[in-house]
């Protein structure tokens, strides 16, 4: 039976287009010109005898029924995508998986976990890219997105993998200069802050009950990392979050003063593009983040201590 098809090209470009939200991201993914990706939707739309955009002033939209017909189109792409890519695939050869997280969570928890991961999928090439951006003004398009959550978005899966929660920490050798036994002892430190966080510090004396206690010092860096780095180096006292400070703890770079209380932060969230979330490479390092989460947790509950909640606001 003759099967009756659109221009392939047109149609690879309309889908990617699609996808992306944009001719300008579509073209980056298909290594072509913006002119090149908007000439071919044109020749689709002709052929179709429709439009398949709306376009505005600096923006493309997908008209109702061509959101339907991509939604039918993307996954016989994918289909197609992974037919390919097991058809006389070699061992020396590899798959690419791209992933997009913030860069503290990829510097202090990510990157040291990754060739884990690397060893057990030798035919993964990984890409990382960071980035604090919401999802839906990243122009390219990637496998994995991490952020926090649960956030709901259009056209992604959302899968939990790692909690977390935030509490003091500091460097062994600062307690030993300048000992911190119990809460009112704050005012003798200097406390550590991040701009684009300003409330942890307060919120955490609220719940101790030394929220009218003022440090000796302060000092304020615009990226967390640096934040904790300054910890490390014995500067002062963070607010840190358990997962990425829990191998530091069980190295001994770090200390939790404070078992208690913990301030509730949001959980780290894996977000897939609905077309990609059976994909067995997104669907294996899905699974893996959640492994590696799990003994994240387990190597903070075990390893944090110092002051005991008994001490805490006497």
């Amino acid at each position: 039976m003759k099967r009756t098809l659109p221009p392939l090209n047109a149609l690879r470009a309309f889908e990617a287009a699609g996808r992306c939200g944009s001719f300008k991201g579509a073209a980056a993914e298909l290594h072509v010109t913006q002119g090149a990706v908007s000439q071919q939707v044109r020749m689709l739309e002709e052929w179709l005898g429709a439009p398949v955009f709306e376009r505005h002033n600096r923006r493309i939209e997908l008209t109702p029924a061509a959101r339907a017909y991509l939604a039918h189109i993307g996954p016989a792409f994918e289909q197609l995508s992974q037919a390919s890519s097991t058809y006389g695939t070699s061992p020396a050869r590899s798959r690419m998986l791209s992933v997009n997280a913030p860069s503290t969570f990829t510097l202090r928890w990510l990157v040291p976990r990754l060739e884990a991961f690397r060893s057990q999928h030798a035919d993964v090439e990984v890409r990382v890219e960071t980035s604090n951006a919401p999802l839906e003004s990243l122009t390219d398009r990637f496998d994995v997105i991490i952020r926090g959550g649960p956030d709901t978005y259009y056209g992604y899966t959302m899968q939990y993998f790692l909690s977390e929660e935030r509490v003091p920490v500091c460097s062994p050798a600062l307690l030993q200069r300048q000992p911190l036994r119990m809460i009112e002892d704050i005012q003798q430190h200097t406390l550590l802050h991040t701009s684009s966080l300003p409330r942890v510090w307060p919120d955490w004396l609220a719940q101790a009950k030394g929220g009218a206690l003022e440090a000796a010092a302060t000092i304020t860096f615009d990226h967390f990392y640096l934040t904790i780095q300054a910890a490390i180096e014995g500067i002062g006292i963070a607010m840190g979050p358990t997962a990425l400070v829990a191998d530091d703890l069980a190295a001994g770079r770090l200390v939790a003063p404070f078992a208690e209380p913990r301030l509730p932060s949001r959980s780290y969230f894996t977000y897939v593009p609905a077309e990609r979330h059976t994909d067995d490479i997104v669907v294996q390092f899905r699974a893996w983040l959640s492994s590696e989460a799990a003994g994240s947790n387990l190597a903070f509950n075990e390893s944090h201590g110092g002051g005991t909640t008994s001490e805490m606001g006497r």
